[in-house]
């Protein structure tokens, strides 16, 4: 850790660590269950560990003593996405950003820049602010794209994936400025005007019925217009169209790759109720919030590299194994459409637990990235 996040102090770095050993040990992220976790693990007392943790998320002024520094998160997400890609395989030079908002007990509001892995994601850019706060979320999201700038090989190709909710203008400039390419759902409402060709249509005639796939290069939005490439796509499962707007060329691109961004959805829940238990949290200084939240993101970058790296490493079912008349072979669709049983997250949990009961070496996983989707439609 000292290693990758090297710009913290030596005190810093092991309260981190401790933050981080103890959320996983406790599968919670509270305060007072992570120092009594720590305190019966470690032999140590609870009320000095307790303090310890607390005082490594407040500001400065909080702090008692005149060595007391602060450390600004911003700082860290560099630094966190750097040693995500340094665990990428090196043949493997694509990745994908996914972008969104959860809200907290009309507390807070985080938004958030994931790389979405094998169903799950690991934040890598944060913001949180209050619930309920006038303004846009234009500078807090434009922060944190210019934090993340230069942070990735310019010979990658990164898309950032957006649901239609958060599509602006000044988003799709932005992602792009960092040399990213956008991959952004918009709303059918919109107009748009294929290339070669003045008049402006609805997008919502784009598309008659399920099961029909167009692509093309166009203008889109009458105001604000952005030259891109379209892609849309409608799946005989889902109620309406997915209209993906993007730079890249329609010849390498694909609408399907889409399906990925929902994974930062998935880790909301690891955050919350499936995982770090943070909505049981009583903090209500966004600051301190944001501190937090490097430790919950550290941890959940551990145990989903540990546990995608055991999720590649399963054998694929197969009927053919089965005795002919397991229940199985009845119900083939259901297994095909079974991705896997365990979320990688889930997996990796288990696995960490493991290396700690078992006083097995401690180590990161590596990534193995699944194939991008390439069907025509969902």
């Amino acid at each position: 850790m000292k290693k990758n996040i090297g710009h913290f102090s030596k005190p810093e770095i092991r309260v981190l660590a401790l933050w981080t050993y103890g959320i996983i040990l406790a599968k919670n992220c509270g305060l007072s269950r992570v120092a009594a976790t720590l305190a019966c693990n470690l032999g140590e007392k609870e009320g000095n560990l307790r303090q310890r943790l607390r005082e490594w998320y407040w500001d400065k002024g909080d702090k008692q003593g005149k060595q007391r520094s602060e450390w600004k998160v911003q700082k860290c997400f560099v630094p966190l996405l750097q040693w995500v890609i340094a665990q990428w395989p090196k043949e493997e030079r694509r990745l994908v950003l996914a972008m969104d908002a959860t809200s907290l007990k009309q507390v807070f509001v985080v938004l958030s820049i994931s790389v979405v892995y094998r169903g799950c994601a690991i934040p890598v850019a944060w913001a949180i602010l209050p619930e309920g706060k006038k303004g846009s979320w234009k500078e807090p999201w434009i922060n944190l794209f210019q934090c993340l700038k230069d942070s990735i090989p310019s010979d990658w190709v990164v898309l950032v994936m957006a649901d239609r909710g958060l599509y602006a203008h000044w988003l799709y400039e932005a992602i792009c400025q960092n040399q990213w390419h956008p991959f952004l759902r918009i709303n059918m409402g919109g107009m748009y005007s294929p290339k070669g060709i003045s008049e402006f249509r609805k997008m919502s005639q784009l598309l008659p019925e399920p099961g029909n796939v167009w692509t093309g290069q166009v203008t889109c939005f009458r105001h604000n217009s952005v030259e891109g490439t379209l892609l849309a796509c409608w799946g005989f499962k889902h109620v309406e169209p997915w209209l993906i707007l993007t730079d890249l060329a329609p010849d390498h691109s694909y609408a399907t790759w889409y399906g990925m961004r929902c994974w930062i959805e998935s880790s909301f829940k690891d955050l919350k109720r499936d995982g770090w238990q943070w909505h049981r949290t009583r903090m209500n200084n966004p600051a301190r919030a944001e501190r937090l939240w490097l430790a919950l993101a550290i941890a959940t970058f551990w145990v989903v590299s540990v546990g995608g790296e055991a999720d590649a490493s399963l054998p694929a079912s197969s009927l053919e194994d089965l005795p002919p008349n397991h229940i199985a072979r009845k119900n083939k669709k259901a297994v095909s459409n079974l991705k896997r049983q365990l979320s990688c997250f889930t997996r990796g949990c288990i696995e960490v637990l493991n290396m700690f009961i078992n006083h097995n070496p401690i180590s990161i996983g590596l990534f193995y990235p699944e194939p991008w989707p390439l069907k025509t439609y969902p």
